[in-house]
């Protein structure tokens, strides 16, 4: 994908997907009842959690005010997340880019019906 973004290609959730799954131990096989769902799937949590954690650190050491390092800390961050999600993704047969369009489409319509407010999934 590196090479991609020389050329001037856009990346996509898709060719990110695939491109992180080549790095997945597990090779993407296996089903939701299987280890190597369950290991990805506590990747995912465990990710969000460092990401919180480092806020609540932000907040309570520095105000609320984010240095250029720990910026990039949490670019890291959020990258770990990234690649979780496109593992867990490919694991339930979705592709990310479905994932992607399907979200923004549920907020268009929560938004186009003022529901952006509130709490439910299906609002």
């Amino acid at each position: 994908m590196i090479e991609a973004k020389e050329r001037g290609e856009i990346m996509t959730f898709d060719n990110y997907q695939a491109a992180a799954l080549k790095t997945d131990v597990f090779a993407g096989k296996g089903s939701i009842d299987s280890h190597a769902f369950l290991a990805q799937l506590l990747g995912l949590m465990g990710e969000t959690g460092e990401v919180a954690e480092k806020f609540k650190k932000i907040y309570r050491d520095n105000a609320g005010i984010m240095s250029d390092e720990q910026r990039i800390d949490m670019k890291k961050e959020l990258g770990d997340i990234l690649w979780y999600l496109a593992s867990v993704s490919k694991y339930l047969g979705i592709s990310l880019d479905d994932v992607a369009t399907f979200n923004i489409e549920k907020l268009a319509d929560r938004q186009k019906r003022n529901a952006l407010r509130g709490s439910g999934d299906n609002r």
